[in-house]
């Protein structure tokens, strides 16, 4: 079960993003990311962060612990911004929290360059965002952090941030279960996924029993009003049966190909070429940073 906290004491809005996040502290003295009800992205992008966050952790992978944040806006009443005290005040109640990772770097390709990566572990990550149509964790948006660990242990990956996911809850009507999505530009992609592997180890694993734990976790109020559905609890077997059917039809839509880190060089080296081309003579002077990563960061500052 999600735990049920506190905010009471608002840090800092995070702006980086177009949901607007905040940093806030908890009546447990934990410090967490929230994610609020308010925001453009609306309440799918929470459950989807439920759903594909839980289903990440009972998979065994590195996920921030989620809880539910009780959230008044008067504890924000000193936040500068009208357009975010209007955000606050559209989510008074229950939000979104994810365990704020002090410390946490995002994973850049320059990063990756020098992080080593299991191939099985790579294949258990693609292999999720295979099976939750979470197309959001590209090269160049990893939606993955870099955490220390105490000791002598090495850093290790830690996935976020999955609002994107579950695309299909956008059009119910519309989405099949064998869809294929693509990966090419995954960002563990260079690391060879052996996403086949990780097929034979956790699609056994994701049955209908753990789906149904892990969708029960979903608040009723952010099922509500679903079109197509009288109740929650309808909205529930919607998610289950389809990710159900998805991981029975997994040989239809798991992802195999993948660029190597040359390839992917060279690609983007092409693509810079074309952006160059056509360009006045002082504008080619500026560089082009579309799609260029942006440098090492606290993670409090990439989360949006």
């Amino acid at each position: 079960m999600l735990r049920d906290v506190t905010a009471v004491r608002y840090v800092t809005p995070l702006r980086s993003g177009g949901s607007v996040p905040a940093v806030v502290e908890a009546d447990d003295l934990g410090t967490y990311v929230v994610k609020f009800t308010g925001s453009a992205q609306g309440r799918k992008a929470l459950v989807a962060e439920v759903i594909v966050g839980e289903l990440a952790r009972a998979l065994g992978l590195r996920f921030p612990e989620l809880v539910l944040v009780h959230f008044d806006p008067a504890i924000a009443e000193h936040e500068p911004h009208q357009e975010v005290r209007d955000l606050h005040a559209s989510s008074a109640g229950v939000n979104l929290g994810m365990d704020y990772l002090p410390g946490a770097k995002d994973f850049t390709p320059k990063v990756a360059e020098s992080f080593p990566v299991d191939r099985l572990e790579a294949g258990r990550i693609v292999w999720l965002d295979a099976l939750t149509a979470n197309v959001d964790r590209t090269v160049h948006s990893s939606n993955l952090m870099v955490w220390p660990t105490f000791g002598t242990a090495p850093p290790r990956l830690w996935l976020i941030d999955h609002g994107a996911a579950l695309v299909f809850h956008h059009r119910w009507d519309t989405s099949a279960p064998q869809k294929a999505y693509d990966f090419r530009h995954h960002a563990l992609g260079r690391y060879g996924p052996d996403v086949r592997a990780a097929d034979a180890e956790l699609a056994p694993r994701v049955t209908e029993e753990l789906l149904r734990g892990i969708v029960a976790e979903v608040p009723d109020a952010w099922l509500a009003e679903e079109p197509g559905f009288t109740t929650a609890d309808g909205v529930r077997d919607a998610y289950v049966g389809y990710l159900h059917a998805r991981v029975r039809a997994s040989a239809s839509w798991l992802p195999t190909d993948f660029p190597s880190g040359e390839e992917l060089a060279a690609e983007e080296a092409r693509r810079a070429a074309r952006t160059q081309r056509g360009r006045p003579d002082w504008l080619k002077r500026v560089p082009d940073l579309h799609g260029k990563p942006a440098a090492e960061q606290d993670w409090a500052v990439h989360l949006g």
